[in-house]
This record gives structure tokens, C-alpha cells and sequence, in this order.
């Protein structure tokens, strides 16, 4: 069990007051998870409301469907398993024949917007709550509002045009205003959370001042917001609260986790009492064999292999695939008799194995990325030499030579394919695929057909039986 972690508190107890809403439950926060702030029986702290907002990223759709609709449907991966075991809807992800009944998109659907309705609750319950204390007050609120953003960011990006919960359960906002919200609730983030250092070691994997800017920078990526993805970039390699990992392999090892590099990690303990992200690692573990950790999906593929064989990359595909026959840095060996050829080795749990309640933290926004957000940023403003500089910082540490070519176009693709090396298995790639509009003749390298209309994720079928009116998304 490890220790020093953000203790995650799960919002649900029998004696919760009934407000749920008959219509739009997707949209909405189920009624067992209602807490009214004025509930003098209620046994939940501020502290709590938030913590069971950060419980959400544990849960069981973040083992399975999350790795569907992030990796499995995009070149970097393959359903893996057994070739007799679809996975659900997972052979359709991969094969690109996914429609609007798959049911991968339900379950994220639904819970980010759960995680939403939580956020906008403990929101609420913590400025009725009576605090004195307004940097701690405004602190839970800055919390809150970052988690929220980051779902509404994974909702904006697959979808587009979302609801926004507050304003109506039903109006898909333009994209643009979502954006908008989203970098409203980040600016709020950034004024009012501290600096990683600044907590205690109890409150360790709590949302930061760094992580703010982090993933606002990130925002600003997708939106073509060069000069405030560049400011934003800069402040946080400029803060001085982080710095690269030296070792590119030990960032996803135990001793990795909430390390210098780190500006923002799903937290996990191993645990039943408050398990981690569940089966995180079991999904993705080594099947069959002696060894026989777990179900083996989302499985490398050979697409992703060659392009770090492409560029000599052995550091980053070293530590990013386990290959079958290869005795891993633990001393565990991965026998010949392993399904299949190549596991993600990033999802892998050495403490815990192929355990359901997993140790793994899942790392979601960290310096690398940064780098890269300011390299590609500042190269589309034509500044090259300080795109130069932030894209080799990234590649010295894995031992590849300098880039030294200022043509922007030419930059602009070797920063592209820097992202896939440095970030693969980090859950971004079909995202980038899409906003870069590599998709299509990315997936035709793949030997997949990408279709206009896979830009944008299907409205999940369920939603649309539920509310007829909500219109769905081109094509499907």
C-alpha cells in the first residue's frame, strides 16, 4: 500500500438526500451522489466534496473504454487479448466500424459528465459551507474547477459542440464557448491554487498552480492560441517547481510518480479500501504464458514499433513496450509463451502485477508535454530557434540528435511525430491525429479507413433515445 497519497473519498451513503432528475441522467449527477450543503446530518467536509471529484478518475470506464476511444482506435495500438475476445466494442474501435451504439463513448460520456455534476457541487457546497479561511476556501473551489475543466476539455475534443451543465442539459454549446468556459475555470485554477511544493505530504497529487497552466497551455494548443500556448508553456518551465526526469524509463515506475516532471497524475493506493484506477494494469498486463498478469488489450502495434525504430529511439520504445521474452527491469520475465508479442509497458504495474486494485498512477500532464506544446506553438509563430530549443531539450534526454532545421513546415512535422514517441500510451494520440489532420492518412499507413465523420465522435445512442432533440454529430 503506498503511503503520502491523496486519500480519495467516494461520495455515497444511504442517507444522502433525493434530487435526482427523472430526464437527461446522463447529463445530470445521479441522485444517490446529492448532498445539500444545509444537511445538518450530512458527515462530508468541503475537503471531501473535492476529493470525490478526483475519486472519479478510479473508476472501471478509465480500465477499459478510456483506453478504446484514446489508444486502441488510433495507430499506436491494437485491440490485443485473444483473437476470440472482441473486448466489447473494442475490435470495432480498432478496425474504425465503431457507430453511435458503441459502447465505449456511453460510458465516458457519461462519466465526465458525472464528474462534471460533482465538480459543479462541491462548487456550490463549499461557497455555502460557511469557511473563513478564503485562500483555503477559494483553494477547494480552484480544485474544483480544474477537474471540471479537464472533463469538459476530454468532452470538447471528442465531441465538439457539448452541453455545458449549468446552462442547459440538453443545448450542445458551440465548441468555442466550451472552450471559453473551459478557460475560464483554469484562469480561476491558476489564481488560486498553490505551487506543488506548497502542500503537505498528505495532500500530495492535488490539482496545482503548475497544473493549471499546464493544461491551459494545452488548451490553448488545440485551439491554434499560439502566443497564449507559448506564455502559458513558459510560466510553467520558467517557475522552477519542475524539471525532466533524467531517466525517460523511471517516470512510470513507483519511484516516478508525482516526481519532478509531474504536474498532474490520477492517484492511486493499490488498495480496496480505496482501490486505484481499477484494473488499470490488469487490462493491459501480459496475457497468458507463465506469467499471465492479466487481459493483454491495447497492445502496441507494429505501426508504432517502426516509427521508433524509424528514428533509433530505443530509450522511449524501450520503456514504452514490453516485448515477449524480455526479463523486465524488476527481474520479472515476460515468458515466450505470452499471447501476444508486445504489452504497454507504461500501464505496467510492477508492486501490484496483474492485481484488479491496482498501485499505478496514471500520469496526465507532465514536462515533457510542455516542451513540446512550447516547441510546436512557437514554431507556428515563426520563432524556430526557441521551437529548436524546446523540442531538443526533449530529445537530449533520450539520446537523439539535434534538430537543426528552421523550415516551418518541415518542423512542424517533426515536432508532430516527436509528440507520438515522447507521449505514446499517454492517451492523447487520436486527439492529435484529428486536430492536426494527420488522421487520415495516418490511419491509411495503418492499414484503417478514416472517414470525415470519425473528426467527431458519435453522440452515444442511448443519449439520443433519451433526448430525441439533442442533434447528432455529421455523419452518424
Amino acid at each position: 500500500m503506498k503511503i503520502n497519497k491523496l486519500y480519495i473519498a467516494i461520495l455515497l451513503s444511504a442517507g444522502m438526500a433525493l434530487q435526482g432528475c427523472k430526464d437527461n441522467n446522463f447529463l445530470d449527477v445521479p441522485s444517490r451522489e446529492r448532498v445539500e450543503a444545509d444537511d445538518s446530518e450530512t458527515p462530508y467536509t468541503p475537503e471531501q466534496f473535492v476529493n470525490g471529484i478526483y475519486g472519479m478518475f478510479t473508476e472501471w470506464d478509465y480500465s477499459f473504454s478510456f483506453l478504446g476511444i484514446t489508444e486502441i482506435i488510433s495507430d499506436n495500438a491494437d485491440k490485443g487479448s485473444s483473437s476470440t475476445d472482441a473486448g466489447g466494442d473494442k475490435l470495432l474501435l480498432d478496425n474504425l466500424t465503431y457507430t453511435s451504439t458503441a459502447g465505449s463513448f456511453q460510458a465516458l460520456w457519461v462519466r465526465w459528465y458525472k464528474s462534471i455534476g460533482r465538480a459543479s457541487q462541491a462548487i456550490e457546497f463549499i461557497e455555502k459551507a460557511g469557511l473563513t479561511d478564503e485562500a483555503y476556501k477559494n483553494r477547494l473551489i480552484g480544485e474544483a474547477r480544474f477537474l471540471r475543466a479537464l472533463n469538459y476539455f476530454y468532452l470538447v475534443r471528442g465531441w465538439g459542440d457539448v452541453p455545458i451543465q449549468d446552462r442547459d442539459l440538453i443545448k450542445r454549446e458551440p465548441a468555442s464557448e466550451v472552450y471559453a468556459y473551459i478557460e475560464a475555470d483554469l484562469q480561476f485554477a491558476i489564481d488560486n491554487l498553490p505551487v506543488k511544493s506548497a502542500y503537505a505530504a498528505k495532500d500530495l497529487g492535488r490539482a496545482t498552480k503548475g497544473a493549471a497552466q499546464g493544461l491551459l497551455s494545452k488548451v490553448y494548443l488545440y485551439e491554434k492560441k499560439w502566443q497564449q500556448a507559448t506564455d502559458m508553456a513558459k510560466a510553467v518551465i520558467s517557475s522552477g517547481g519542475y524539471s525532466l526526469e533524467t531517466d525517460y524509463a523511471k517516470i512510470w515506475r513507483l519511484e516516478g510518480e508525482n516526481g519532478s516532471e509531474s504536474l498532474f497524475e490520477w492517484q492511486a493506493r493499490g488498495s480496496s479500501i480505496a482501490h486505484g484506477i481499477q484494473q488499470y494494469s490488469q487490462v493491459q498486463a501480459p496475457r497468458g504464458g507463465a506469467v499471465n498478469l492479466g487481459w493483454g488489450f491495447n497492445i502496441p502495434s507494429q505501426n508504432l514499433l517502426d516509427a521508433f525504430n524509424a528514428e533509433k529511439d530505443n530509450i522511449r520504445r524501450d520503456a514504452t513496450i514490453i516485448f515477449r521474452g524480455e526479463t523486465l527491469y524488476d527481474g520479472r520475465l515476460i515468458d515466450n509463451g505470452v499471447e501476444n508479442p508486445m504489452y504497454n509497458e507504461k500501464a505496467y504495474s510492477s508492486a501490484n502485477g496483474g492485481a484488479g486494485d491496482t498501485d499505478k498512477n496514471v500520469r496526465y500532464l507532465r514536462l515533457g508535454e510542455i516542451y513540446l506544446i512550447l516547441a510546436e506553438a512557437s514554431n507556428e509563430l515563426g520563432n524556430s530557434n526557441e521551437a529548436l530549443n524546446a523540442l531538443n531539450t526533449v530529445r537530449k534526454r533520450v539520446k537523439l540528435a539535434e534538430i537543426t532545421t528552421t523550415d516551418q513546415a518541415q518542423l512542424r512535422q517533426l515536432i508532430w511525430k516527436e509528440r507520438r514517441l515522447e507521449l505514446a500510451f499517454e492517451h492523447d494520440r487520436w486527439f492529435d491525429l484529428v486536430r492536426t489532420q494527420q488522421a487520415k492518412a495516418a490511419m491509411a499507413a495503418n492499414g484503417k479507413t478514416f472517414h470525415d465523420k470519425m473528426l467527431l465522435f458519435p453522440i452515444p445512442e442511448n443519449q439520443r433515445i433519451q433526448t430525441p432533440e439533442m442533434p447528432q454529430n455529421i455523419g452518424w
